[in-house]
């Protein structure tokens, strides 16, 4: 008999089993409390949880462990407000079934409906979908929920959030009076405790300890920066942690695609999401971000729900969300299953107060710091240059290396090639003149305060020229300041041919040989680009990419100035 913690719940050896193959030793809080009432009791059930505290399994488990083996039926519905979450809790289902002849299938919009039509033909016991996508199923009678056991309803506020409540009520009215519902949820708005109120018979709340809450695990900075420094204070976040693997939040698909941009010109490993990114290309991304070939991924609020990130070390408030529950959803996504996360926002001086109604609805500590300084950031940066080059060093190098090192240490002294070749190689991360400066608001904050006790005029005159600077940040005049005297481009490809900034930094550099750093001011629209690049290399790109057909249409251009 498998021995864990989950035996004291009295589940078949078959289930036991396929627990253990998940890893599960011990349940969470919310199991713990939950999977005995959905097991032994006959009510329904309203569960307040973070994501990321095992929740699925709270109720994947005693569902599977209940449902008939060949019912004949759909037994279970559960109703998720994304594409994404629909497919991890059925991969989630169809793992912890263990050998249990029971078949689990997610249904959601984006996905052909060929492709759930063979599903649904094989026969399923559990269909987990978005509302819209199931809505549409039953008005086509592709299958009936008359006779489910359970519908459960998972991260209900999200659902609210994005506009499903009435297609959940026409759900849950075409369900049997008997089933047993089970509703989950971060937080308790009064909508949701009205959806169950009219669609929940008796019912008990489970609330666990953090619920609705932050997870101790996630260490809580806030960073007061000038706007124009924000993209400067992430860069150096991310050159001062070991293995930044992170999600970046912005208010708008316009900064998202200004930040993954300019993050991708400095040659980060990054990728932007927002809601006019093609289902395709969302799910490219994600692969990528979930295998780490990126560790930079820029998103909206609505682009980023559902999203159920592993080993995140980081989530970025690069803007301050709109309230304190948006703020928990996204802080939520790092310091998980035992692991220590941190969670950093990004606030102007305007906006403190907003962040402390923040801390205030939280009740957590949200620490001010100061944003790395440049010298810490080479530090960091010389000490992983010396351990790459050490490990460079125990790599077998073959003869004719060995020979060009061997005539050049014959003419030389070793320590100045090995800095010459380090300064060839790493010059611009090394050097204190390559970084922007970042205004400490420490400082200045108390020189402010200094200026104002002592009634000096100069206090004044400072907060006029600020005033002007951020009149201009606002008009678009400094946001690409570095890009005087570049060559504008067009390209005649777009979003519908699959192009992100990154991808487009990709095929200048294969086709042109352009540096990533050496292109900026990428704008991506549906069917067509603009990029900057200095007048010399926009020759060689239009060489390079475009056909020697004269008939045909260049796929690159020079832009045409705006009249």
């Amino acid at each position: 008999m498998v021995n864990n913690g989950f035996n004291e719940f009295g589940f078949s050896e078959e289930l036991l089993q396929a627990i253990k193959l998940k890893g599960f030793e011990e349940p969470t809080e919310i199991q713990r409390k939950i999977i005995p009432l959905i097991l032994e009791n006959k009510i329904d059930l309203v569960g307040q949880a973070q994501t990321g505290t095992g929740k699925t399994a709270a109720f994947a488990l005693p569902i599977i462990e209940q449902l008939q083996v060949k019912a004949g039926h759909l037994q279970a519905l559960v109703l998720v407000p994304t594409r994404e979450l629909a497919i991890q809790v059925s991969e989630e289902f169809n793992s912890l079934r263990g050998h249990k002849n029971i078949h689990a299938a997610p249904i959601y919009g984006g996905q052909s409906y060929d492709t759930q039509f063979r599903h649904l033909k094989k026969g399923v016991d559990v269909i987990i979908g978005t509302p819209g996508r199931i809505l549409d199923h039953l008005n086509r009678k592709s299958f009936s929920i008359d006779k489910i056991s359970f519908a459960v309803l998972d991260e209900a506020d999200e659902m609210l959030n994005m506009g499903f409540i009435e297609d959940i009520e026409d759900i849950l009215s075409r369900t049997p009076a008997e089933r047993r519902t089970l509703l989950f949820s971060a937080t308790m708005p009064e909508r949701i405790m009205t959806l169950a109120k009219k669609y929940m018979g008796k019912r008990e709340i489970i609330r666990t300890k953090k619920s609705g809450q932050t997870t101790e695990l996630t260490d809580q900075i806030y960073y007061e920066v000038k706007e124009s420094d924000k993209l400067d204070a992430l860069c150096r976040i991310i050159d001062t942690t070991q293995e930044f693997f992170g999600l970046v939040f912005c208010r708008t698909k316009n900064d998202v695609d200004f930040v993954s941009s300019k993050l991708a010109d400095r040659d980060y490993d990054v990728e932007g999401l927002h809601g006019d990114i093609t289902q395709n290309i969302r799910e490219k991304i994600l692969n990528k971000f979930r295998n780490k070939k990126i560790n930079v991924l820029i998103a909206t609020d609505v682009a980023a729900r559902g999203l159920d990130i592993e080993e995140l070390t980081h989530v970025i408030n690069y803007a301050l969300p709109q309230d304190a529950e948006s703020y928990l959803h996204r802080i939520g996504r790092t310091g998980r299953a035992g692991k220590e996360g941190t969670a950093i926002t990004f606030i102007t001086p305007e906006e403190h107060r907003k962040l402390m109604y923040i801390k205030n609805f939280t009740q957590t500590d949200i620490r001010k710091q100061r944003i790395p300084k440049v010298k810490d950031v080479i530090s960091f940066k010389r000490e992983k240059i010396v351990a790459e080059l050490k490990s460079l060093v125990e790599v077998n190098v073959s003869e004719e290396y060995l020979k060009i090192a061997d005539d050049l240490l014959s003419s030389n002294v070793p320590p100045k090639i090995i800095a010459a070749l380090i300064k060839n190689s790493y010059q611009n991360e090394l050097e204190e003149k390559n970084y922007a400066e970042i205004r400490d608001l420490f400082e200045s904050q108390k020189q402010n305060k200094d200026l104002r006790l002592t009634g000096n005029t100069q206090y004044q005159q400072r907060n006029k020229r600020q005033f002007e600077r951020r009149g201009d940040r606002f008009s678009g005049k400094n946001r690409f300041e570095s890009d005087r005297g570049k060559a504008r481009m067009f390209l005649a490809l777009g979003k519908k041919d699959d192009l992100t900034p990154h991808a487009l930094l990709d095929l200048l550099k294969k086709k042109a040989k352009v540096p990533g750093e050496k292109v900026t001011g990428i704008h991506i629209n549906d069917s067509y680009s603009f990029f900057n690049v200095t007048p010399n290399e926009a020759d060689v790109i239009l060489d390079k990419l475009n056909s020697k057909d004269k008939k045909k249409r260049p796929l690159v251009e020079r832009a045409k100035p705006a009249k």
